[in-house]
């Protein structure tokens, strides 16, 4: 059984301090479907849930680890608060349907679930030991500072590594919360450098009390958004499409870590969708097997994740840079949005509700259109993505823009070509539909990373292309539930 897929106890000595420690906590774990599902839990917790600062570094928190979160992050929504950007701003008539990812507590950001899902499998099952143990979290940016926020609000010390090219508002949240300044490990480049954040690792890992957590190959972090995210998703399209007839046509969502394009699965599934892998055009490896630089902060490159589904991908499309760079400016600065309501017509509410939008959320809305301009869709359609975390993110990265794009002043003929070439220009250039030739080419380019590199065996990594290989993931997720029942009751904290 590969390490983060126990069903049992694998080291009853490390089980017992944490049960111990846990207990000295007063922390409670929610279940995987208290996640998926958390209207019960909240009004269980009542008030008491409700007065904790959704930012604190509080246990309570945990059980605000979900999309459900109101647009305060206090209470609990029926329907996760998402976006419906219509015809006027996308130029499709497909409703473009998104999820918004800066409504989940501490790092405003989905990537705290993915944390969730790979740590808390871990401590239930003694593998991990949080009176000895360091947590490692490898990312571009938000995983690793979900990794901290859930490894300190557990008893862990948490160590974040990512590329020191990240947005300065990424470094200035680790800051705030790691233990030690030196649990930030800043590697060489930028956003398409994952790479050197494997090799860090590979130094970190000489020692033994540093676990690594490595979202691109933990296969919890497919395991918890394929049963969170997606039917978050699903009760969103239910929700939007009412009485009507409308279609779910395709989940779009960036490459990453791949986890997040588990929802997809979970989808496709329920609601018969396709899935579009999104990548940066400066940086297509999926797509032309290419490399380079980019800035579409919240996409790995250069390498296939070992937990991707390549065989139930069914586009791949690559967004340039400059597309969320240029958007970043016009959805968040005054001369951008005077020019959207006043000069395009739209509804000051959904131009104020565009800061909800980081850059690789901007780079999944613009996939979106691409998917429904190649598929030709119509009123009747969908298309569904998420938004990664917002705006909030990337506020340095304007000046940036402004300064690379448009001599440094952004000014409303700044806008307007802005809005043509990035909006209204949408076409389906750098766009695939996939073959079974394809997908065998995408899967094997996967090789070089995980047989060569990481050592994976040959046979753990052709497992893979069995789709009942993913499909038998999602036993762990009720093998969890369990195992988080009965740590809890350990702990003493199973009311």
């Amino acid at each position: 059984m590969p390490i983060g897929l126990e069903r049992d106890i694998v080291d009853e000595k490390t089980y017992a301090r944490t049960v111990e420690r846990f207990r000295e906590a007063g922390v409670r774990l929610p279940r995987i479907s208290e996640l998926a599902a958390p209207a019960a839990t909240h009004e269980r917790l009542g008030q008491a849930l409700a007065d904790v600062d959704p930012d604190a570094p509080d246990p309570w928190n945990l059980f605000r680890v979900h999309w459900h979160n109101d647009a305060e992050r206090r209470g609990v929504a029926a329907v996760p608060e998402h976006l419906v950007l219509g015809e006027e701003l996308t130029g499709v008539k497909a409703k473009i349907i998104v999820a918004l990812g800066n409504r989940f507590p501490m790092i405003r950001a989905h990537k705290v679930l993915a944390a969730y899902g790979c740590l808390v499998p871990r401590l239930v099952s003694g593998r991990f030991d949080p009176t000895r143990h360091r947590a490692i979290w490898p990312s571009t940016g938000n995983y690793c500072r979900g990794g901290v926020a859930i490894s300190r609000i557990l008893g862990c010390r948490g160590v974040a590594v990512l590329p020191e090219g990240m947005s300065r508002e990424r470094f200035q949240w680790l800051e705030d919360w790691v233990a030690d300044p030196g649990d930030i490990i800043r590697t060489p480049g930028s956003e398409s450098n994952v790479k050197e954040i494997y090799d860090a690792c590979h130094t970190l890992a000489q020692d033994p009390d540093n676990v690594i957590f490595n979202q691109f190959n933990e296969f919890g972090n497919y395991i918890v958004h394929r049963a969170v995210t997606g039917p978050a998703l699903e009760s969103i399209f239910e929700a939007v499409k009412g009485s009507s007839d409308l279609k779910a046509r395709a989940y779009v969502s960036a490459s990453g870590s791949a986890g997040t394009l588990a929802a997809g699965d979970h989808l496709k599934e329920r609601l018969g969708s396709r899935t579009c892998v999104v990548e940066a055009l400066e940086c297509p490896t999926l797509l032309y097997n290419g490399y380079g630089e980019h800035n579409i902060q919240g996409i790995g490159d250069k390498h296939i994740p070992f937990i991707h589904n390549v065989f139930a991908s069914d586009y791949v499309t690559a967004v340039s840079d400059a597309g969320p760079d240029g958007l970043n400016l016009l959805f968040n600065t005054p001369v951008g949005r005077t020019f959207l309501s006043r000069q395009k017509g739209i509804d000051g509410a959904l131009v104020d509700a565009l800061g909800n939008l980081g850059l690789s959320s901007i780079a999944n809305v613009l996939a979106a259109i691409k998917v429904a301009k190649y598929e030709g869709l119509g009123a009747g359609d969908a298309v569904l993505t998420v938004a990664t975390d917002g705006a909030e993110m990337y506020v340095t990265e304007r000046d940036k823009a402004a300064a690379k794009y448009f001599g440094g002043t952004f000014d409303e003929l700044a806008a307007a070509e802005t809005f043509g070439r990035y909006l209204g220009g949408v076409a389906t250039d750098h766009f695939s539909e996939l073959t079974r030739r394809d997908r065998e080419r995408i899967f094997n380019l996967g090789y070089y990373t995980w047989v060569e590199q990481q050592g994976v065996s040959l046979e753990d990594f052709d497992a893979r292309r069995d789709p009942a290989f993913w499909d038998g993931l999602m036993e762990m997720a009720p093998a969890w539930d369990a195992m988080i029942d009965a740590f809890n009751a350990a702990t003493g904290q199973n009311a």
